[in-house]
């Protein structure tokens, strides 16, 4: 049986003042394990600093994940990006449900070596499943989402962002921000929150069984 695996690192990590990325990494991928335990065959283990692997229990769960790990990443205003592959492939060892080391496979060869080509090719998020149907629909979706994304900036957006996530209704973000209905309207539609919001919708029903 294949699984389905995910790895991702920290994008131009050695730009990064270290100990405040490594904290910030270390508790973002904690509480994604601990929000998703149940959902997990073997949790998301940081492995060469900037980098984690897991393995997850199917591909609904994989990609709840990453949509989490992108709106923490706002919400906490951290000061990184990720890089993602997901990969379906065979891991001939037992998965080791307590950290994921000491497994191997090609799954996780093959799932590596497409998290270093996607350097070269410079972009946030790679999927390889075997649906090719579903491989093709979310390889093209998530580059809609980094190219709505990448243009959100950490100080003057991921504040109105956030909470556009959180409560939607750009009414209600007004009141809470203490803004204009018409200045907060005006920023949605800059940051391109409907798009995002849309965007999201079909990358969550393309996983839905």
């Amino acid at each position: 049986m294949k699984q389905f695996i995910l790895m991702a690192d920290v994008i131009s990590s050695g730009k990064k003042d270290q100990n405040q990325l490594m904290i910030a990494f270390k508790e973002l991928v904690h509480e994604i394990n601990q929000l998703y335990k149940n959902d997990i065959l073997s949790p998301l283990t940081i492995t060469l600093g900037d980098e984690f692997q897991g393995i997850l229990k199917d591909l609904a769960t994989s990609v709840k994940i990453i949509l989490s790990l992108e709106e923490n990443i706002i919400h906490k205003k951290l000061n990184f990006q990720l890089r993602y592959i997901l990969h379906q492939g065979e891991i001939e060892t037992p998965i080791n449900t307590d950290i994921a080391y000491e497994m191997l496979g090609s799954g996780l060869t093959d799932a590596r070596a497409k998290l270093n080509n996607l350097k070269s090719d410079k972009s946030k998020f790679g999927v390889s499943i075997e649906n090719t149907l579903q491989n093709d629909i979310l390889n093209n979706a998530f580059l809609i989402f980094e190219s709505i994304t990448q243009k959100w900036d950490l100080e003057s957006d991921y504040d109105l962002v956030s909470n556009f996530i959180t409560l939607d209704d750009y009414k209600i973000v007004a009141e809470k921000l203490d803004k204009t209905r018409s200045q907060i309207w005006k920023r949605k539609k800059t940051l391109n929150i409907e798009s995002y919001n849309a965007t999201k919708k079909i990358i969550q029903l393309i996983t839905e069984k």
